[in-house]
């Protein structure tokens, strides 16, 4: 049996199992105790340094385990003992403003909308401190099923072609109601992401979804804002999580409010009503309302073939254009090709995504108005494409295209009148509006149209000045319509801005194009495009003017009211 050693000789002799800080034989050793018998707080004062007696006095009650006295003591202070020289009654104003911190209240009556967006234009560390609406378990709310459910909401609106601020405004609505304060929603053109933190200790749980398809029902968007307002807004309404999912699949389930033959008909008077507007007659109505119904039939076809918008748009551009040429090609006087022609041009412009283009891009949401705006420069090209090829064949078949009034007569204002009114009430349809709707917006349509008509016909003002100024009364009235109604604003806006479109300058520049007369052709291209963005621009500076008239949701004392985002660059 081997001999029994001393201490030094039982420990074992491997470089795996010595320490590093285990003085190698020879040396001499000090007189402390062994690391692993006392482990030494990496805080204590090091050997030979002795503390201030006055600061250790000072300090004495708050420290962990009291001052160290000498090197073989191993002193544990606390964090979150005051350093000496602190006197509490003379504290440097370090983490305070000079001016304070403002307090802000959340105004209740106000609707949901404008709460939420009131506070994700605030900081983080400025927002209040969540409200819980709705009861969830003892045990917290459900976080994934909370995150599932506000995702699944988002894509709805995002693919009903809902403003990306407005979007997140939803979402944010949704995860505070359910107790999920620390959430951050992020929206772009085809994806929504969501992230929470529950503590500062605790990893974020983040969960996507894809937008994979968009479609246009108002009905179903003012179902979803309904379930919304539900949600937020209702002490007397419980909506647990399961009654939000079941109402979520009946509006994903819910058919739409008006059938296809529905939609070609009011494709054909929206067609029909925008030819009466440029000066057509009769004829002319019959002639332009039977070519969109056929263009319709064929977008269709198209669309059931699973070709991509892009041909789907240059599909249905061709036959309005063709039975505008066919009606030159008869030499008929009493006939007005060029109102055929715009008309056509008239049901396929995409006003919709212009609009919620420009309004997220003036709202800070770059990524989503430059892929909008994409979007709308494919769909216009796809128009000008099959309107081109058309006139291209009608120039080679002799037909006379000449450009005629660009604007339309001051003769007949009440058949205009009662032509945008009808051409709104259409468009409505189109855009599959609940039935509630279509009266409200018809007249904002027709009240559109007047102030246009007065500006731009009888005041002389310009046409793009003219148009700007209609459709910031159409945001206007739309953003007050809808908060009456707490709902989307699309469905009294977007509809309103048909009789204002470009349809008249796009077909004079492609005219002027296929004649080979460019530089006529791009002044009415740049014309149309003016006019497209001073649409756009009145309608959200409308919508922002509305809110002067409304309570603010939020007060602070001595603060301005928030921007959307940076100003001026800062």
């Amino acid at each position: 049996m081997a001999e029994q050693g001393g201490p030094e000789d039982q420990k074992p002799q491997s470089d795996e199992a010595r320490s590093a800080f285990v003085p190698p034989p020879g040396t001499g050793h000090s007189t402390a105790a062994h690391e692993d018998d006392h482990p030494t707080s990496e805080f204590a004062l090091p050997a030979g340094l002795h503390p201030d007696p006055s600061a250790s006095s000072a300090s004495g009650q708050g420290s962990a385990s009291g001052a160290g006295s000498g090197s073989g003591s191993d002193t544990l202070s606390s964090a979150f003992v005051p350093p000496s020289g602190y006197n509490a009654q003379q504290q440097p104003p370090a983490f305070t403003p000079a001016h304070g911190i403002p307090m802000f209240r959340l105004t209740k009556e106000a609707p949901w909308q404008d709460r939420m967006r009131t506070m994700l234009r605030m900081p983080v560390t400025e927002r209040p401190a969540p409200e819980t609406v709705q009861r969830t378990d003892d045990s917290g709310p459900a976080v994934p099923r909370v995150l599932d459910l506000t995702l699944r909401i988002g894509e709805l609106l995002l693919a009903g072609g809902e403003g990306a601020e407005d979007v997140e405004a939803a979402m944010f609505a949704v995860t505070r109601s359910y107790g999920l304060d620390r959430s951050e929603p992020t929206v772009t053109f085809t994806l929504l992401s969501i992230s929470y933190q529950p503590s500062l200790v605790d990893d974020p749980i983040t969960a996507s979804r894809t937008v994979r398809r968009r479609g246009t029902d108002y009905t179903r968007l003012a179902a979803v804002f309904r379930l919304i307002d539900d949600i937020t807004s209702a002490e007397h309404v419980e909506v647990s999580l399961e009654e939000a999912y079941r109402r979520l699949a009946e509006i994903r389930r819910n058919r739409h409010p008006y059938p296809g033959w529905a939609l070609t008909a009011a494709a054909g008077l929206l067609a029909g009503s925008a030819s009466v507007l440029v000066g057509g007659g009769a004829l002319v109505f019959i002639v332009a309302a039977a070519g969109a119904m056929l263009g319709d039939r064929l977008a269709w076809l198209c669309a059931g073939r699973g070709l991509p918008e892009f041909y789907q748009f240059m599909v249905a551009a061709m036959p309005p254009a063709a039975m505008g040429i066919a009606l030159t090609l008869t030499h008929s006087t009493d006939v007005r090709p060029s109102a055929v022609i715009t008309g056509g041009l008239f049901a396929l412009l995409p006003g919709r995504a212009l609009v919620a283009g420009v309004q997220d891009g003036l709202t800070g949401y770059y990524i989503t108005a430059g892929a909008r705006l994409l979007e709308v420069m494919y769909f216009f090209i796809g128009i000008v494409g099959g309107v081109l090829l058309m006139l291209y064949l009608g120039v080679q078949l002799g037909a006379e295209l000449n450009p005629e009034a660009r604007f339309i007569a001051n003769d007949r204002p009440v058949l205009q009148i009662l032509a945008s009114m009808a051409l709104t009430l259409a468009f409505a349809i189109l855009l599959q509006q609940d039935r509630s709707t279509v009266f409200a917006v018809t007249l904002n349509g027709g009240v559109a149209w007047v102030i246009f008509g007065a500006m731009a016909r009888e005041g002389g003002i310009s046409p793009v000045a003219a148009t700007a100024v209609a459709a910031g009364l159409v945001g206007l009235f739309g953003q007050l319509f809808s908060r009456y109604r707490y709902t989307s604003s699309l469905p009294y806006i977007t509809a309103a801005i048909g009789p204002l479109l470009p349809g008249s300058a796009t077909y004079f520049g492609l005219l002027g194009i296929a004649q080979n007369e460019v530089d006529t052709g791009l002044t009415s291209l740049f014309t149309a495009v003016a006019t497209a963005l001073a649409i756009a621009i009145g309608v959200n500076l409308g919508s922002e003017i509305s809110r002067l008239f409304m309570r603010v949701p939020g007060t602070v004392e001595g603060a301005p009211r928030r921007a959307a985002k940076r100003t001026r660059g800062f």
